[in-house]
């Protein structure tokens, strides 16, 4: 089955914790290049488009042939806009049909084709509504090791601990790892990204970084530049 996938690449100018993010330069090249580039590596991607209200990152974006660049209005790119509302907006300026809306986030550089391609695997296999990238939850952040802290005296946030202090003694949890979010088109119409039924693609937490703080990017630059060194030693 030919199935129409469009991918909506966000990149609005504005960033409260790290001025100009999406076209920051992370080991030499801008962030939303590189989710420009996971994107095109996508086999199941059909149309690609970039959304966003600066000028700089829609010439970047020109610079790949057969990408859509649209400006996004000033109203829907603050930082309490909604997602729907560029996707909407993706939509009606294309004015194309499509059975599928996926998003790949310039906040996290390591995603790959492969990612995308198995979020939309999930949902393509399936009859949910969305999918979405996931990362594993570190036991040291499990909910049943959260404290609250009373008078210097740590207590259970959620549940007392009661010795489980192993990786092995708690379930495993999972959490978005913020990278893709695909949704069928049907859930778009809905008003929604994330449908009530969702499926989780499992991500390695190598690729899982997203950056929101100063130390996040710093962190990404050393992974980024491990991951170059490897490849020039192979």
């Amino acid at each position: 089955m030919n199935q129409k996938v469009l991918a909506i690449i966000p990149a609005r100018a504005g960033s409260k914790r790290i001025k100009n993010k999406n076209k920051l330069k992370l080991a030499g090249k801008e962030l939303v290049r590189y989710a420009i580039e996971s994107t095109i590596s996508a086999k199941l991607v059909s149309t690609i488009a970039v959304s966003s209200d600066d000028d700089d990152i829609l010439t970047i974006a020109k610079e790949y042939e057969g990408l859509y660049t649209i400006k996004r209005p000033l109203h829907i790119s603050g930082d309490h806009a909604q997602a729907i509302t560029y996707v909407d907006h993706t939509i009606e300026t294309l004015k194309q049909s499509f059975d599928y809306v996926v998003i790949i986030q310039p906040t996290s550089p390591l995603t790959i084709g492969e990612d995308i391609d198995g979020t939309l695997n999930l949902l393509f296999n399936s009859t949910a509504d969305s999918a979405v990238s996931i990362m594993k939850l570190d036991h040291a952040i499990h909910p049943v090791k959260i404290k609250k802290l009373k008078d210097l005296e740590l207590l259970p946030y959620f549940e007392e601990e009661r010795n489980r202090m192993a990786a092995h003694e708690i379930p495993e949890l999972y959490v978005r790892n913020c990278s893709v979010y695909a949704s069928t088109i049907n859930t778009i119409r809905h008003g929604k990204i994330i449908g009530d039924k969702c499926l989780g693609y499992l991500m390695p937490r190598e690729r899982s970084l997203d950056i929101n703080d100063p130390i996040d990017f710093d962190f990404a630059e050393f992974l980024m530049k491990r991951k170059y060194s490897k490849k020039n030693e192979s």
